[in-house]
């Protein structure tokens, strides 16, 4: 088995979803081991941050994702009222309980040379804060 990590960095403009399977797509394509391109394997998507998320979702309709944005704004108020860490501001305490809701890693099967998602799925930053953020990914790829 081989290993090899990379790192990407998705920039938000603030609460919403933000579609970056391209970009692991294209690093898996540019990838070669040994010069051999990698055709089955494991990619872990791992995001460094604790007021941010990932999730696999539709890519087809965008008002999935915005539904989804707005189910979470629902489920989880900013109301600082409600909560004891507001540091930085009313979506402080709320992003980090809409990522402890998400995830912070997927892992998705290599498969002929391509991340094996269905038709319609793709992976997404789930963005949390309201003010825009330079988010930090890392890939793991494991192949044999």
């Amino acid at each position: 088995m081989r290993q090899f990590t990379h790192q990407i960095h998705v920039a938000t403009r603030g609460k919403g979803l933000y579609d970056f399977t391209g970009e692991i797509q294209s690093w898996l394509d540019g990838h070669k081991s040994d010069g051999h391109k990698t055709e089955t394997g494991l990619m872990t998507v791992f995001c460094q941050h604790t007021s941010a998320s990932l999730v696999i979702q539709e890519n087809a309709d965008p008002d999935v994702v915005a539904d989804l944005a707005d189910f979470l704004t629902r489920l989880v108020p900013e109301d600082t009222r409600l909560y004891r860490h507001t540091a930085e501001g009313p979506d402080d305490m709320t992003s980090h309980i809409r990522a402890a809701l998400t995830q912070t890693q997927l892992s998705i099967p290599i498969h002929k040379g391509k991340l094996a998602l269905g038709t319609w799925q793709g992976i997404y930053l789930f963005e949390h804060r309201e003010r825009p953020h330079r988010r930090s990914i890392v890939l793991h790829l494991l192949t044999d």
